[in-house]
């Protein structure tokens, strides 16, 4: 399954900045049910190759796991090797996104400008992630919007929450990247679940 049908089936990608192994398939499980398909563990939370392994055993048929805050070659390699199939990058790094294509990855790295954004589609990447999105708002993925492969799905990263996300899909956002809006290191899987209706039901306004 390619990028557009998982945004399809739920665009909202779930950040689990700070989770722990042991935690880790009971706030999936709460984010599954919820609807929410597409699963980040970020490399600098608690042993997250262990994270990525477990969520992959687990929901790897049913939702799109992988790792984000990914700099390194290496760092690709340990995640295809524990069943994930996602790659985000806090930056732009084409030597990545080929290294992931190459391993069979959907790749969604982050970028700023639209000389990142570029360099990122010639290497081959399935989506980009405008970040920190913030900084520029609606109106910046608007313009980005406007000189990109309409084909490319763009998507916010960093202060998206279900306040903002109307904004941001006016600009042209074919997903959203939610980390705090959805999960906080100690969270426990009920309060997941609260935080991914609220987002859902955003969705559905």
């Amino acid at each position: 399954m390619g990028v557009t049908e998982w945004l399809g089936r739920c665009p909202l990608v779930a950040i689990l900045r700070g989770v722990r192994p042991d935690e880790v398939e009971a706030v999936a499980a709460a984010l599954v049910a919820s609807g929410i398909v597409i699963v980040e563990v970020p490399l600098n939370s608690p042993d997250p190759i262990a994270s990525v392994r477990r969520l992959a055993a687990r929901f790897g048929e049913r939702a799109l796991i992988g790792a984000g805050t990914v700099r390194r070659r290496e760092e690709v390699a340990a995640v295809a090797e524990a069943g994930g199939r996602l790659l985000v990058t806090p930056h732009a790094a084409p030597e990545l996104v080929r290294e992931a294509k190459a391993r069979g990855m959907v790749t969604m790295p982050g970028f700023l400008t639209p000389a990142e954004a570029f360099a990122l589609i010639d290497a081959g990447t399935d989506a980009l992630k405008l970040f920190p999105a913030e900084a520029g708002g609606p109106a910046t993925l608007r313009a980005l919007r406007a000189v990109l492969p309409p084909e490319v799905p763009l998507l916010p990263v960093g202060g998206v929450d279900a306040q903002s996300l109307p904004a941001w899909r006016a600009a042209g956002a074919a997903g959203y990247g939610c980390g705090s809006s959805l999960y906080r290191p100690g969270d426990a899987p009920e309060t997941v679940a609260a935080k991914a209706r609220a987002l859902v039901a955003a969705l559905a306004a």
